[in-house]
């Protein structure tokens, strides 16, 4: 039961937006940050009072891009390309259930919590037919977590047989999209203040879409008041693709489809042209930048330092876990930092700076105003960070935080709820949820024989 009031004490904090406190202590109530500041932490009747000596709190992480079924295809095709992984895979994502779905969704989101996430995205955009309710499987296993969930509801109309990527037998049509991105939106979007569910309209990318989907997506989407995403320029075979087939370059592409705007995100966004990142600046397109899955696919290393210099919406992601394997999102902190500073020099992007990404620059990623800092007023999903230890040498916390490995977490709070203390899930046995993940990996293969497809010799490219 979660209390109706907690402080945390003795505790340092990076609230993001504000000065930062050396030790004081941050004051909980009903589920939103009631005050912060320097010094004893008050006296609050009934509180759950929290020794936070030792921690850094920070806001809750922002997962901005993630595909929670690939769980149950880790390792495969480890020296692939973007599109050689793809074609890896999309036949044994084909048979996928949604049995698999929740089993891996909810392994992926227990590890996300557990390293310090309470806020995630997933695109899921495979949904092949006669499989059960992929969607609602992902949403249960997000509750029993215990995380913000935005789901977006992914699809692709565009397979081989018209030029696409994807085989015909994973793609639908576009009324079977529109209809079930409308009934998602109406059943599960939540768009009150701290809101835990709401749900964003995906189309898969420009390879794997028509530019009518794209167009009547983005029209569904502001007629429901809901955001919209999709990956763009993650490789130089997707702009070779569009250059070719659509005869222009993928930003150009979406901005003639009316895909730049405030309402908008996109993953990846490494190859990115000196007026593209005008444009998104000046568009209010958001970014999700997830440097490990880049570095995996040896995709390349986003502009990340430009975008932030001209003014761009930057947001982390870890990724699928099939292009990113057991990625935690507090990691990517650490690996935008340093590939930035290997592209641009040491001054590239500061400790501070990727905090910020994780947090507030997930946030306006997802059009949330309630969380990514701690300010009163706003949702108490809150992450303490043991700094002690072997960091305690690193003066400066944040430092602490970044620079080096992921600390351990002591707690983990959304809405005031506690999800992770002392570095264990405490919403769903972790050990339950390790094992969701390890049973989809065996059901989808078993699935994916039954139907003729193995990855059995895909595992080293």
């Amino acid at each position: 039961m979660t209390p109706r009031a907690t402080v945390v004490e003795n505790v340092a904090v990076a609230p993001v937006a504000g000065p930062e406190i050396t030790r004081g202590y941050l004051h909980i109530e009903d589920g939103r940050v009631a005050a912060l500041g320097e010094g004893p932490a008050p006296d609050v009747p009934g509180a759950e009072r929290v020794d936070g000596t030792g921690c850094l709190a920070t806001p809750g992480l922002v997962n901005t891009h993630h595909h929670l079924y690939q769980w149950a295809t880790q390792g495969v095709a480890q020296d692939a390309t973007l599109f050689e992984w793809l074609t890896a895979l999309y036949q044994v994502w084909a048979a996928m259930d949604a049995e698999v779905v929740n089993g891996a969704a909810t392994a992926g989101l227990g590890w996300l919590a557990l390293s310090g996430c309470t806020t995630t995205t997933d695109h899921h955009y495979v949904f092949p037919s006669g499989r059960g309710d992929l969607f609602a499987a992902e949403i249960d296993a997000a509750r029993d977590i215990g995380v913000r969930f935005h789901p977006c509801r992914g699809s692709m109309d565009r397979g081989a047989s018209d030029g696409g990527l994807p085989p015909d037998e994973v793609v639908e049509t576009l009324e079977e999209i529109l209809d079930a991105t409308a009934e998602a939106i109406d059943t599960y979007h939540d768009p009150a203040p701290g809101s835990m569910l709401r749900v964003a309209v995906a189309p898969c990318s420009p390879f794997s879409v028509t530019g009518r989907l794209m167009t009547e997506a983005a029209s569904l989407a502001r007629d429901k008041g809901v955001r919209l995403h999709t990956h763009l320029c993650e490789t130089l075979d997707e702009e070779e693709h569009c250059l070719a087939q659509m005869g222009c370059a993928p930003v150009d592409y979406m901005e003639k489809l009316g895909w730049l705007g405030p309402d908008v995100w996109v993953a990846h966004a490494v190859h990115l042209r000196d007026r593209d990142i005008t444009r998104f600046a000046e568009t209010g397109t958001g970014t999700a930048h997830c440097p490990s899955s880049n570095g995996r696919l040896g995709a390349g290393i986003a502009r990340v330092s430009e975008l932030l210099r001209a003014g761009a919406i930057v947001g982390l992601g870890v990724d699928g876990s099939a292009s990113s394997e057991l990625t935690p999102l507090s990691g990517e902190m650490r690996q935008s930092l340093l590939f930035q500073r290997a592209r641009y020099g040491p001054t590239a992007l500061t400790a501070r700076q990727a905090l910020e990404t994780a947090t507030l620059g997930g946030a306006r990623c997802l059009g949330r105003d309630d969380i990514g800092t701690l300010e009163p007023g706003k949702q108490a999903d809150v992450v303490l960070w043991r700094v002690d230890g072997f960091r305690s040498a690193v003066d400066d916390p944040v430092g602490a935080l970044v620079l080096g490995p992921p600390p351990p977490v002591a707690r983990v709070m959304v809405a005031g709820r506690t999800i992770v203390e002392a570095g264990e899930l405490r919403t769903v046995p972790q050990d339950t949820a390790a094992e969701a993940g390890a049973t989809a990996h065996r059901r989808l293969l078993e699935l994916a024989a039954g139907q003729g497809h193995t990855v059995a010799g895909e595992v080293h490219g």
